[in-house]
């Protein structure tokens, strides 16, 4: 079958889903349509669409060299911006403005680009080089303009930022951002409901992720502090020597509308400023609730041991951060 006959028979389908067959990876594939993703996180939009009957009955695995195939066949947006984050910073509250205008396709967090960013961990004889070419295919894939849409914004898994190394080898060019807030109110967030990353182990030997003086048996405050301070060392590394954008929670919602309208390819119009502010007036993550300013209740409820945790492990990355910031625009 032809390069042209396999756009065809994928016009309308998305990766969903990079599993390992036999040493190797392969795509599972969802058919969307038009449909645009609009909820809070890349999962929840697919898990809407698996409910559908056509779904449910007809299912594509491909090889994952279709990527690149569909990528030489068929137009896509080239990514407009990606969006790095130290978790519970107001991420998805910015995904969520974009995904809010007809301009934009805003993937939140897709679990098949962590899959490939992480590939060597599951099989370390992968070329880099075969690597960055999934991860350019994968995003060609996602970012199809399917309703005229003129640009393509990421937002990548907090503990991405510590593959952003990669990322920019297959993106060079593609402007940035750090979000990032103070670390105590991170770490409090987390100690009350952990990611699955905050769980020692989630991401690999804990000696490997946050340094070989770090045990198995630490406790879970410790974990998260100095887990949460290599998030921010690797953000601050990365806007110092890779032109990342560093902004801080307290910018938002109004950094997508002045400073950084032109890096996310924002139109200047009052349609689209008052759907903006609208979004932003709810919940990212539970969008029919209002949303609420937390920081001062984060801060006020951290334990005493989490203060000192924070101000060992992760203020010093969090104040070099809030440097940068302070010596650039925005």
């Amino acid at each position: 079958m032809d390069r042209l006959t396999t756009a065809a028979r994928f016009e309308g389908w998305i990766p969903i889903r990079v599993f390992w067959r036999d040493g190797v990876p392969w795509v599972d594939w969802c058919y969307l349509g038009q449909a645009r993703f609009t909820a809070p996180f890349f999962r929840d939009s697919i898990n809407e669409a698996l409910r559908l009957p056509f779904n449910q009955a007809f299912r594509r695995e491909t090889p994952i060299e279709v990527l690149a195939e569909l990528r030489d066949t068929r137009p896509a947006l080239q990514p407009t911006a990606f969006i790095y984050h130290a978790s519970r910073c107001g991420s998805t509250l910015a995904s969520q403005m974009l995904a809010a205008l007809d301009s934009h396709i805003a993937i939140s967090e897709p679990p098949m680009l962590d899959t490939l960013l992480r590939a060597r961990i599951e099989a370390t004889s992968i070329d880099e080089g075969a690597q960055v070419e999934w991860i350019r295919g994968l995003l060609a894939a996602l970012g199809q303009p399917r309703n005229g849409e003129k640009a393509f914004v990421v937002k990548l898994d907090a503990w991405n930022i510590f593959d952003l190394a990669l990322m920019r080898k297959a993106f060079p060019e593609t402007p940035w951002i750090y979000l990032y807030r103070d670390p105590l109110e991170i770490a409090e967030s987390q100690m009350r409901e952990r990611g699955r990353y905050m769980i020692p182990g989630m991401l690999g030997a804990v000696e490997d992720v946050i340094g070989p003086d770090a045990g198995p048996g630490i406790g879970a405050e410790e974990f998260v502090a100095r887990l949460v301070g290599r998030m921010l060392e690797a953000g601050h590394a990365g806007c110092r020597d890779h032109g990342g954008i560093a902004l801080h929670y307290d910018r938002l919602p109004q950094a997508l509308w002045t400073t950084l309208r032109e890096r996310l390819g924002i139109a200047d119009d009052p349609g689209t400023l008052e759907t903006l502010r609208t979004v932003a007036q709810r919940d990212a993550k539970h969008p029919q609730i209002e949303f609420t300013a937390d920081s001062r209740d984060r801060r006020a409820q951290a334990s005493g041991e989490l203060r000192a945790l924070v101000d060992r492990w992760a203020m010093p990355a969090y104040q070099a951060l809030e440097h940068i910031r302070s010596s650039r625009s925005p």
